[in-house]
């Protein structure tokens, strides 16, 4: 079961090729209202990789989310060739949808070169096997759950996570805006970078905004409660495998007014730092519980 939900990530990230710089993709419904912004980002970073000679690969993606996707329908992907210089390219992404832009992004290629080298120090946290596997919620809270939201909670994904602090989202307690998270993808791959960080991108829009809901004792089933990613970018630093466990380790400087911001840096199990994320989301609370 796991390998074939893995395939179904890694054609969902292939594209159609419609023209040169005109990419077509599809959704996958995992239960969510709309469609999962993880999905467009990835999608949206292999459409620009198509476009780039392979010699060259991205090192950073910044995107904002303009409107919610539609799940049933198809996102045109319309990549603009911005520039190809000695060392670097440029790319400029739109996600359409209905005729509107969902998703505005631009992708940055380098060709690899040697530089200085520096890192912060992975957090001691326990090894991911030293780690709980997360649990199912109980069949009797699922049923309290929107239909969608059940899906949601019933579907088992492509990937792994283990929370090293765990908490339960139908009753969250107030902590501080910091959590680390074990995740892998569930089967095996081949070694193509290209189709590593596409899923990466994916990857890294779990859990991010959630941080900066810890200090306030909320989660994304309170009653009342909107939660959507406002923009997301995300930087590759070193090279990294999906299919291995990756840590992933947040915090959430701030959140006002109706906005929380938060950051990720993920590592390989080793120490080694792959990659570093930051998002805004909205965070409101509606009606009685506000």
């Amino acid at each position: 079961m796991h390998q074939e939900h893995v395939k179904e990530l890694i054609a969902l990230l292939q594209l159609e090729r419609l023209e040169d710089n005109l990419f077509r993709g599809q959704s996958r419904d995992i239960g969510t209202k709309f469609v999962f912004g993880g999905q467009v980002l990835g999608q949206a970073l292999s459409a620009a990789q198509q476009t780039v000679d392979p010699v060259r690969e991205a090192h950073s993606l910044h995107a904002y989310f303009l409107r919610a996707g539609d799940v049933n329908a198809p996102i045109i992907y319309n990549v603009e060739r911005t520039r190809d210089g000695g060392t670097f390219s440029s790319r400029r992404v739109v996600a359409i949808q209905h005729g509107a832009p969902i998703l505005n992004g631009s992708v940055s290629f380098q060709i690899p070169e040697k530089g200085f080298e520096h890192q912060t120090a992975m957090p001691e946290v326990p090894a991911p096997e030293d780690v709980e596997p997360m649990r199912p919620m109980p069949l009797e809270e699922i049923a309290k759950l929107p239909a969608k939201l059940q899906r949601w909670m019933g579907i088992d994904g492509p990937f792994e996570f283990r929370l090293v602090w765990p908490r339960n989202e139908l009753h969250p307690v107030k902590r501080p805006p910091v959590q680390h998270i074990w995740f892998r993808l569930t089967a095996k791959i081949d070694d193509a970078a290209v189709l590593h960080r596409a899923l990466l991108a994916y990857a890294s829009d779990f859990h991010l905004i959630g941080t900066a809901t810890l200090p306030h004792g909320i989660s994304y089933l309170t009653p009342g409660i909107q939660m959507a990613s406002l923009d997301h970018a995300l930087w590759f630093h070193r090279p990294f495998r999906v299919d291995e466990w990756l840590l992933y380790s947040f915090d959430s400087p701030t959140a006002q007014g109706g906005r929380g911001l938060a950051r990720g840096q993920i590592f390989t199990r080793d120490g080694v730092l792959a990659a570093s994320t930051t998002q805004e989301g909205l965070i409101r609370l509606h009606g009685s519980q506000r």
